[in-house]
């Protein structure tokens, strides 16, 4: 997954809490913290001026989880707050545009209250589809388990082509293609019809489809 980059005003603007206006004033210690969305495994650390934070998934799923780093930032200190690992088959950002990282320095805001959000990775599943040919029409594919569905246009050769269902799988979810409808004139089998999404693309759902 790709993240747009935003200039760190713009990322400061999404992602601190305005609480006011800040200022000099006499109070001149700023504590670095915020929260984190939707974590739901292991192994975050957020890191900013040198200094690593890691952040356990909460002990409610879909909590949100808070954080504060130990050390604190004088008036006019910059700060920059990033993702250094993200968990554990997911990945986390600036919600909702997903920079990943917060730029600021302290005062300019009278609390540095920094936001992230993190979201299951998903990946495509699909495969080969053999022996169709442009005349056999009608052929759709379906996963049963989390939906989507395809209609696979053949070449004229017959020569087996790729397909990739729709909609992508998220890691721990279980998956089922299936045959809907076989195409005029065939009879198409699936192999390897079902698993559980892991940590990449699946590409072995192959299609092979015979003359009736």
């Amino acid at each position: 997954m790709k993240f747009s980059l935003i200039r760190p005003a713009g990322a400061l603007a999404l992602a601190l809490s305005l609480a006011s206006c800040g200022g000099g004033g006499d109070d001149n210690d700023y504590s670095i913290k915020g929260v984190v969305e939707g974590v739901v495994y292991p192994g975050l650390v957020l890191t900013t001026n040198g200094s690593d934070l890691a952040v356990a998934p909460p002990a409610k799923a879909a909590d949100p989880v808070e954080f504060t780093f130990a050390n604190r930032l004088e008036y006019g200190d910059a700060f920059n707050i990033s993702i250094k690992k993200d968990p554990a088959h997911q990945t986390c950002g600036v919600n909702p545009q997903f920079p990943r990282s917060v730029s600021g320095t302290g005062g300019e805001l009278t609390q540095i209250n920094a936001r992230f959000v993190c979201v299951v990775n998903a990946y495509n599943i699909g495969g080969k589809i053999i022996g169709l040919t442009a005349a056999n029409t009608g052929l759709q594919l379906t996963n049963g388990s989390s939906g989507g569905s395809i209609v696979p246009t053949a070449e004229a050769t017959g020569a087996a082509f790729e397909y990739i269902m729709p909609l992508k799988v998220e890691f721990g979810v279980t998956y089922g293609v299936t045959i809907v409808t076989q195409p005029v004139g065939r009879f198409c089998t699936v192999s390897n019809p079902t698993g559980t999404m892991g940590d990449a693309a699946v590409t072995n759902i192959d299609v092979t489809c015979v003359p009736r």
